[in-house]
């Protein structure tokens, strides 16, 4: 069995079951005694607890991760390095990971993997932002909750593995998925988790990762080599511009991949809004991201798909441009025109590198050698181009001025120019939308047909909105308080009991009070539903003295009930009646009504008798008390009116005892057992007997 199975740590955490098994620590379903809720605690094993450079950092590493709060990534709650256990305390997720998601469904269809991709990315854009880097993206590590949304999972804990790390075969399980950096043992920023979200996702749609082996050093040296097969090799049905997001993921060089998890997120919104558009991520003059929003890429003479460094090194059978014999996106061949527009291009930025890197008079001879050498094949090409075939040169027209004029209509009021977005900046001087720098210049003589890349405002950048403090106000008054950011804000409400806070009052937010708000951020009001009310079987407490009754009552948890007397035959402040019977089910806060004997009612007097009446003769009586089934030797007490009238240990297995008892009339009595009652028995004294 295991050793913390039923154990308490820290006097709070009561461990319950094993629901999981990784390479540094167990999770165990817990009970947190002190806010009542079930958590998953992961508990380092005993193989780590000896190197005390890594609890350190694991603490460490664990307390930043605990400042995260996302709707994608698992809470943190607590984390405790004592000598008994190091474990940190998260939220319990019903749901399966991810990987168990895909093998049950096989190839997920693009919509689907979109979905998922689009959380994942979230919760890292939360991650990156606040400098924790995961390293350790896996299908394994992402849980599917019943409503169809996703959240991340161990959150920079990877980098405790990083101490001593070899590719064995516990590593199995991340190597598919890791960066080649990783598997170099190079640096790692943010930029590895895109890459291995972009596996993911691969992996996602294809059905199988991109690249396998027989031994983890195998997989790790094809991520390092690069060269995966295009996905739509493997699934046809995968439209082209996702496939380009997966694979400027996936890019073997970081700087060719996305600058961050906020970039990507931007193609996928595109991409979701417009499935058949395709991105140009190869732009002069710049080489930038250039998402085509105003129309999508046609494979023209003119123009080819553009290609990431995985398809470069795929190579032509697997490019997008070659989609197989239906025609759609077949390979083309550039015209003359352009072949020598991207020499010119080549020969600038050439030059301008050389220009940059300089270090010596050697290197710039030899740059210097080779711009010539271009420039000689490039005016020999263009020689024979235009002249040895009889054309003329192509006739120079000046670029128009755009500075200055919105961006949306601007293709109507330029119909013969081709306008792409080069990207958005905030700016203090241009208000949102208006074109503040375009690329070439207002002026320059190009070539018709030449594109002009232009830098577009997104207005003056503005204080950010931070989560003001909700707690236990109406939630009410807390939507209306998070509609007045403008900030379009997608507010959900969760209740849940709460024994602090009023019904319908708020409990806590996600994001907590101070982190920042964003543009359609999803915002979680967990609201009270007031005190849990537990339920109890109703005591007997009729023929109890009133005070009794009321210590019994108190004892239950119920409220002071309300005391109504009345005339009676029984003995002054005995409890006549009760408003609810006993045995039946009751909620603690319900008011107990009880009626209170104040003696008979008064009647005419009248000449006493020759007789006096007598005090009715007690009777001796064996009563058999039945008891419940008994594992172990129990105290058995037999009490009336709050009072032990009789006490003994019985061994394990006693059915029932026998007591002798001495009362008259009518008499009520409970059997208590180990400090709780177990039942009323009533017993009739009578001299009949």
């Amino acid at each position: 069995m295991d050793k913390y199975i039923g154990r308490l740590l820290d006097n709070r955490y009561e461990i319950l079951e094993v629901i999981g098994t990784g390479g540094m620590a167990v999770v165990y379903k817990a009970r947190c005694h002190r806010l009542n809720r079930l958590v998953a605690i992961k508990i380092l094993k005993d193989d780590f607890l000896e190197d005390e450079d890594f609890r350190r950092r694991f603490h460490s590493e664990s307390q930043a991760v605990a400042m995260l709060s996302h709707p994608n990534i698992v809470a943190v709650y607590d984390v405790s390095t004592s000598p008994e256990a190091d474990y940190i305390v998260m939220e319990l997720i019903e749901g399966i990971s991810l990987k168990q998601y895909m093998e049950m469904k096989g190839v997920l269809n693009w919509k689907e993997t979109l979905h998922f991709a689009i959380q994942i990315a979230k919760a890292l854009e939360h991650a990156h932002s606040r400098g924790i880097v995961h390293r350790d993206i896996k299908p394994h590590n992402v849980m599917v909750l019943k409503n169809g949304s996703v959240k991340v999972t161990d959150f920079g804990i990877a980098r405790m593995m990083s101490k001593g790390n070899t590719l064995t075969k516990e590593a199995l399980g991340s190597v598919h998925y890791i960066s080649p950096e990783q598997a170099k043992g190079g640096r790692v920023d943010s930029r590895s988790d895109i890459y291995s979200l972009g596996v993911v996702m691969y992996e996602m749609i294809t059905g199988r990762p991109p690249y396998d082996g027989e031994s983890p050093v195998s997989v790790a040296i094809q991520h390092i080599n690069g060269g995966a097969p295009m996905p739509s090799t493997l699934n046809p049905n995968i439209p082209g511009g996702l496939e380009q997001i997966i694979m400027k993921a996936m890019a073997h060089d970081p700087a060719e991949r996305y600058p961050s998890a906020t970039a990507m997120l931007a193609d996928m919104d595109e991409f979701r809004k417009e499935p058949t558009m395709l991105f140009d991520y190869h732009t002069p003059p710049l080489d930038a991201v250039t998402k085509l929003t105003q129309k999508p890429l046609e494979l023209t003479p003119n123009r080819t798909a553009p290609k990431t460094t995985a398809e470069r090194v795929a190579g032509p059978g697997g490019s997008t441009a070659n989609r197989g014999a239906t025609g759609r996106n077949q390979p083309v061949r550039k015209s003359q025109e352009q072949l020598d527009r991207e020499r010119r291009e080549r020969r600038r930025l050439q030059q301008e590198e050389a220009a940059r890197k300089n270090k010596g008079a050697t290197i710039a001879i030899i740059v210097c050698s080779i711009v010539a050498l271009i420039a000689i094949g490039v005016f020999v090409v263009i020689l024979f181009s235009e002249f040895g075939s009889g054309e003329q040169p192509q006739e120079l027209v000046p670029v128009p001025n755009l500075v200055g004029q919105n961006y949306e209509g601007i293709a109507q009021l330029y119909p013969d120019w081709e306008i792409r977005l080069q990207t958005e900046v905030y700016d203090d001087t241009y208000e949102a939308g208006v074109i503040i720098d375009q690329e070439p210049g207002n002026g320059t003589q190009v070539e018709a047909g030449t594109p002009v890349f232009v830098t577009v405002s997104l207005g003056k950048e503005t204080e950010p909105t931070y989560m003001e403090n909700l707690v236990n106000i109406s939630v009410d008054r807390a939507k209306e308080i998070l509609a007045e950011s403008g900030l379009a804000l997608d507010v959900q409400v969760q209740e849940e009991n709460s024994d602090l806070i009023v019904e319908k009052n708020v409990i806590r937010t996600e994001p907590k009070e101070g982190e920042p708000l964003t543009m359609g951020q999803t915002v979680i009001l967990y609201v009270s539903k007031g005190r849990e009310v537990k339920e109890t079987s109703m005591p007997n407490l009729v023929g109890l003295n009133v005070d009794t009754a009321m210590s019994v009552l108190e004892r239950y948890g119920f409220p002071v009930p309300e005391l109504v007397p009345v005339y009676s035959n029984a003995a002054e402040n005995e409890v006549v009646k009760q408003s609810v019977e006993r045995g039946e089910l009751v909620k603690v806060d319900t008011v107990i009504t009880l009626e209170v004997s104040k003696g008979p009612e008064p009647t005419e007097p009248t000449q006493p008798t020759e007789t006096e009446p007598t005090e009715p003769t007690p009777v001796k009586k064996d009563v058999t008390f039945q008891l419940p089934e008994l594992t172990e030797e129990t105290q058995v007490d037999i009490c009336q009116g709050g009072e032990t009238v009789h006490s003994r240990t019985v061994s394990a297995g006693t059915k029932s005892i026998v007591v002798s008892l001495v009362g008259t009339g009518t008499q009520y009595y409970e059997v208590v057992i180990n400090g709780e009652v177990y039942s009323s028995v009533e017993v009739v004294f009578s001299t009949d007997e």
